[in-house]
């Protein structure tokens, strides 16, 4: 059998080589040991029959809240609801209700102050300022259906320090518009309440941030 040409001249297969060469067995990732911290909050339950919050999957940063009744918000519409819970946010801590994502996507559904703050002295039922921002299908919600996120942070209160001049920023007094709408960041005028705008700035026809 005739060699092949690589063969004759005694070099090896380049391209076998090359593929070759590619393939490496990697050692397995470490197993690493998360030590999971729990933050206990005393939770009265007002209507015996429905759940506490509860966390969908393990790591979750929002548990679900749920409706006490039933409600069928119409296009625009808004409605205090009720989740039939009453807790002590621990001192330090704040809790957030968020919208749920999925409900938001599918449906419009959303919380009109979002996030709702609830402060660790409030001991009142938490309830829910939901909205429906669909613009044509009113969305109807059943008891027990989850309509909100809760989610916990740590808060710092600020100690307020009167000056008579701020220290400088990169920034400076940049607001609406300063780092240019849609497009790449770059100098912008932003008009005032009143005045039209400069066709010749960089925000005419676009949306500032």
């Amino acid at each position: 059998m005739t060699p092949c040409a690589h063969q004759r001249s005694g070099t090896p297969n380049r391209s076998s080589y090359a593929v070759a060469s590619t393939v490496r067995i990697l050692p397995s990732a470490p197993r690493i040991s998360v030590r999971r911290v729990e933050l206990p909050v005393p939770v009265v339950r007002l209507d015996p029959d429905l759940p506490l919050p509860a966390y969908a999957h393990p790591g979750d940063a929002g548990a679900d809240l749920v409706t006490t009744v039933d409600v069928t918000l119409r296009p625009g519409e808004r409605a205090l609801v009720p989740t039939g819970i009453a807790m002590a946010v621990p001192e330090g801590y704040v809790a957030l209700v968020h919208p749920r994502s999925g409900l938001a996507a599918r449906h419009g559904l959303s919380i009109v102050n979002t996030p709702g703050t609830i402060d660790a002295g409030y001991r009142g039922e938490v309830k829910v300022l939901l909205v429906n921002h669909d613009l044509s299908e009113p969305i109807e919600l059943r008891r027990g259906d989850r309509v909100a996120q809760l989610v916990f942070q740590r808060v710092e209160q600020a100690a307020f320090a009167e000056v008579e001049v701020l220290p400088e920023s990169a920034r400076g007094g940049g607001g609406y518009g300063s780092t240019g709408g849609f497009g790449a960041a770059g100098p912008t005028t932003v008009p005032t309440t009143g005045q039209a705008p400069d066709p010749a700035s960089d925000t005419a026809g676009s949306e500032s941030t």
